[in-house]
């Protein structure tokens, strides 16, 4: 497929300047090298540094990290992600237990799980989310758990194994406004995620919050965003993060343009004023980017409970 017929051809270099706002510090403060000794020795991958997240610095010297079960190597090959794609060779069935355990040692009061696409599992990896959301619940039973799924190939049993487990929040990215997701989402539905979103509504019913998330950037338009924003309400999306696509490397998908700060005001305002609960919008914003602050919670602080 010819990409520049998608996105149009006017983009922007790879090495072109970022607009002002996205300067950030460096990471290497002292929490940020204590955390990131903490999930070597344990073995993990965290979404931070698999896709190169710009936020990594702040979220990691708030005691905060994204962890990436399943191993680092992704079934499918999206048009923006950093993650490695090939061929997984190998899951660790311990996995689930050193990640709760991470998060005791961490004492975070909100979790965020997310996961590779598992294609070649027959449950494409609903067991390990299982797992994992169990064994935290055994080990730091204080935590809320926020799960970051994949679309299990449109599959209504992967799923319902999940959220049988309560986790305080299913999040599942559609990342792309339709038009964009046979450059961006290769192997994936428009269709198909709203369905997964739907369901897990339906499943979890009030005990589990739904979120989803969307990165501009790639030639879409505000009206185009608002449709979409629309029709993930109508599946019962209650959480929207909106974000600035970031190029990771040159064989990634271009920069059509960057989104100002006050559009990304533009499109909160339009999100709440379709029935959002919570609207986190902004060039920076991740999906899981102070997550906790996302939902209510019963537990103080902005982050971690304890250093």
């Amino acid at each position: 497929m010819d990409v520049l017929k998608v996105l149009g051809p006017e983009t922007l270099p790879f090495r072109s300047r970022k607009p002002r706002w996205f300067k950030v510090p460096a990471p290497g403060g002292e929490r940020y090298r204590e955390l990131d000794r903490m999930i070597r020795s344990e073995g993990l991958h965290t979404v931070c540094q698999e896709a190169a997240c710009p936020n990594v610095g702040d979220c990691w010297e708030r005691g905060t990290a994204t962890f990436m079960i399943l191993g680092d190597t992704c079934t499918r090959r999206c048009g923006f992600c950093n993650v490695k794609t090939g061929k997984p060779t190998f899951h660790d069935p311990l996995e689930p237990l050193r990640v709760a355990r991470s998060v005791a040692k961490m004492g975070l009061r909100h979790a965020v799980v997310t996961s590779v696409d598992r294609d070649d599992l027959p449950d494409y990896g609903a067991q390990a989310w299982v797992g994992v959301i169990r064994s935290i619940r055994l080990q730091a039973p204080w935590c809320k758990i926020e799960c970051l799924t994949p679309d299990f190939r449109g599959e209504e049993m992967p799923l319902a194994k999940v959220i049988a487990e309560r986790p305080d929040v299913f999040n599942h990215n559609v990342e792309v406004v339709p038009r964009l997701y046979p450059v961006a989402r290769r192997g994936s539905r428009w269709k198909r995620s709203l369905r997964v979103l739907a369901n897990a509504k339906e499943l979890g019913g009030d005990a589990v919050t739904t979120k989803s998330g969307f990165m501009v950037g790639l030639g879409e338009t505000h009206d185009e965003l608002v449709d979409a924003f629309g029709q993930l309400r109508e599946h019962g999306v209650q959480v929207l993060t909106v974000g600035q696509y970031l190029r990771p490397t040159e064989r990634h998908l271009p920069v059509v343009r960057y989104w100002h700060p006050d559009e990304f005001k533009a499109l909160e305002e339009a999100a709440y004023a379709l029935g959002f609960d919570h609207i986190a919008a902004g060039p920076l914003v991740r999906s899981s980017y102070h997550a906790d602050q996302h939902v209510p919670q019963e537990q103080p602080g902005t982050g971690p409970l304890a250093a």
